[in-house]
């Protein structure tokens, strides 16, 4: 495109500070520095986390040994409720239950309901499917209403951001596949990949400057080694008939945007029930840069917002 896109004043702002540390590129860096400089990324980046009633870290079985999860509550005891299921961002290469820690902590202040956290595996050490079998794995040990949770669940919702929006929507079609014990009531895919972002036009307009670059989607990418015809690793090529309540966000300035507008239109022609939330003039990640770009909270309340209008009316 020959015009230049919108940019918010706190994000331009932003996005001029980071390109003024001029730091080193994710393709140069070791897998331990990647994830350190995301963390500090999201540490300098993100608002303080909201003190809780309950937060406690647990664990449930997996199919490679126990999963770590963190329990987040606004009260320390509660009625039987939906339970929120968050898995993070990071390509499946970076990020953990420290990088979304204060966001979790937001959305469960926001909703008042449970939230989980997912810390999967991650990529090189477990590549695709590892993290997805994780997500599944947890989502239906938390869909059973364990006694070590200490909440009854009456339904899931599925949440996460980018590769955490990807398993949003994955673990909601294997759900429909084989039930759990309860049903996914709600989904919210927060700038997911949800199809194949190579070779897409917003990959390249976004390709440099803009947070997440074509480079290090490259990186996850050859990190992660999606089967790129199995719906687990690109759910758009999944059945879309079954699938739960929707809220779809993207971000304008986001090089996998087109990804998440795909799915939008998978779940149109499919006639699913979805709110479409193209978040304008900011960047991939802006709900961990709540801090740095302050317009974003209001992003951040106009998404939980809308997961309580669905709820309400579902």
């Amino acid at each position: 495109m020959s015009e230049t896109p919108f940019i918010r004043p706190d994000m331009k702002a932003f996005l001029d500070a980071l390109a003024a540390m001029d730091g080193p590129k994710i393709a140069d860096m070791t897998l331990e520095e990647a994830r350190a400089g995301y963390g500090a990324l999201h540490a300098m980046a993100d608002r303080p986390a909201r003190e809780l009633a309950v937060i406690r870290d647990l664990s449930c079985p997996g199919p490679a040994g126990e999963i770590p999860l963190r329990l987040y509550d606004t009260r320390e005891s509660r009625d039987p409720s939906p339970i929120i299921t968050f898995y993070h961002g990071g390509g499946f290469v970076i990020g953990d239950l420290d990088t979304h820690h204060a966001l979790c902590t937001e959305i469960a202040a926001l909703i008042d309901l449970p939230v989980v956290a997912v810390d999967y595996r991650c990529a090189p050490e477990a590549p695709f499917p590892a993290a997805i079998e994780d997500c599944e794995a947890a989502t239906r040990w938390i869909a059973s209403s364990p006694t070590e949770l200490g909440r009854e669940a009456t339904g899931i919702i599925t949440i996460g951001d980018s590769a955490g929006g990807n398993a949003t929507i994955v673990v909601g079609q294997q759900l429909a596949e084989r039930s759990a014990d309860v049903p996914v009531v709600l989904q919210v895919p927060i700038f997911p990949l949800a199809s194949d972002a190579m070779g897409s036009a917003s990959l390249e307009e976004f390709a440099e400057g803009y947070v997440l670059t074509k480079a290090a989607v490259e990186f996850f990418d050859a990190a992660y080694a999606p089967d790129r015809t199995d719906p687990r690793a690109m759910p758009i090529l999944g059945a879309h008939s079954s699938s739960p309540p929707t809220i779809l966000v993207t971000a304008s300035l986001d090089p996998i945007r087109d990804s998440g507008r795909d799915y939008a239109k998978a779940l149109a022609d499919a006639g699913r029930s979805f709110t479409f939330i193209e978040v304008e003039g900011v960047t991939h990640s802006f709900t961990n840069l709540r801090g740095a770009v302050p317009s974003t909270q209001g992003d951040l309340e106009r998404i939980v917002a809308a997961m309580k209008f669905t709820l309400g009316a579902d």
